[in-house]
């Protein structure tokens, strides 16, 4: 009997344990769990963390100044000094007669209403998501960055300037583009935009047929700005543009000197440097500025800026607001707006490059 019992165990040992192992549709396993319909029964393993790739850096947002405005409608006024007399010459005790006194001129913007709504269920708040401990928080956060997003993008736009009907139009303000009229470069058929006193409203510009950018015509804006007493101090285009003009400085037809590098020794044996952050030319440094939020204006087209900063302003009526709205289900809504200007306080301090084409190599002069 102790006999039988051995050659059992044995038998279990030798062919019991390699039938459990070598037959796994006998067993129910991980793979058993994932395989149940709708996503299976395990707990996958995610990261908990959301990687996002468009954060908010706002190029000209950050660098412009910010100012308060108290209506819909707002105004600044615009002078300049005269220009050189050079008969400027009194007789010794003579009567003073004349009036030199210049009061200048007034323009206006239109403050605009840019919203973002979310609305989230309750049992989308009550799950447990990836990334987020509350839907509807994480929502607003986002909505929150896409609406400093969309201001942006407008004020780098070709937008005209609009009046509130209070009843089927909303006001818009007037773009950058929309202003600048004194010192522009426009690619073929491009027109300028410029305020209107009549109308009080900036008109929109045109873009035009597309044409490469050009050394020489940067190089006669920054002067032009100069002459009419502006610093300019920055260029800004979209990346492809930067790119363009980067890439154009390191050719043999670029009439610049040795490239240089002030940003100091290297922490690595050698660095190899492949851009230009600055242009300096004779009448002001300029850096180049890619902004990854301004759009085209057309189809390959675009618009780069030569910038006093000094002279813009981003306006607030009422700044950014998160509301919650009345609950009428199952759902909680959240509405975010800011209202909101922009100030060009004198478009000659500014210049703009008009109908650019984005996939032409930069040249030095116009063709």
């Amino acid at each position: 009997m102790n006999i039988l019992k051995t050659i059992r165990f044995f038998w279990f040992v030798l062919f019991g344990q390699f039938t459990k192992y070598a037959n796994p549709a006998d067993e129910w396993s991980g793979a058993d769990l994932t395989g149940v319909a709708r996503g299976g029964l395990i707990n996958e393993d995610v990261m908990a963390e959301i990687w996002q790739i468009n954060q908010v850096p706002l190029p000209f947002f950050d660098r412009c100044g910010q100012d308060s405005i108290d209506n819909a409608l707002y105004s600044w006024t615009i002078d300049e000094l005269a220009v050189p007399d050079l008969a400027n010459a009194a007789i010794d005790g003579v009567d003073s007669v004349g009036n030199d006194a210049i009061g200048g001129s007034r323009v206006n913007n239109h403050a605009q209403i840019s919203t973002k709504n979310v609305s989230v269920t309750t049992r989308a708040r009550g799950s447990d998501t990836i990334g987020r401990s509350d839907e509807l928080a994480y929502q607003v956060s986002q909505r929150q960055k896409e609406l400093r997003r969309d201001m942006e993008a407008i004020v780098l736009g070709l937008q005209a300037s609009v009046a509130d009907d209070g009843d089927t139009v909303a006001g818009k303000v007037g773009a950058l583009a929309s202003w600048i009229e004194t010192n522009a470069v426009l690619g073929g058929t491009s027109t300028i935009g410029g305020y209107d006193p009549a109308t009080g409203l900036t008109d929109a510009p045109v873009p035009g047929t597309a044409l490469p950018i050009t050394e020489s015509d940067i190089r006669d804006l920054v002067e032009a700005v100069y002459n009419e007493g502006g610093e300019s101090h920055l260029l800004m285009a979209m990346p492809t543009v930067i790119r363009k003009i980067s890439e154009y400085m390191f050719t043999d037809a670029a009439r610049v000197a040795t490239l240089q590098s002030d940003q100091g020794k290297s922490r690595e044996a050698a660095a190899a440097l492949g851009s230009v952050n600055f242009f300096i030319t004779d009448f002001g440094s300029l850096e180049l500025v890619p902004n990854r939020i301004q759009q085209v204006t057309a189809a390959g087209i675009s618009t780069a800026y030569i910038l006093d900063m000094a002279l813009l302003r981003t306006s607030m009526l009422v700044g950014y607001r998160t509301e919650p709205l009345a609950k009428t289900g199952l759902a909680d809504k959240r509405l975010m707006s800011c209202d909101w200007g922009f100030k060009c306080l004198n478009e000659k301090g500014q210049a703009m490059i008009m109908g650019i084409d984005n996939t032409a190599a930069m040249l030095g002069t116009p063709v």
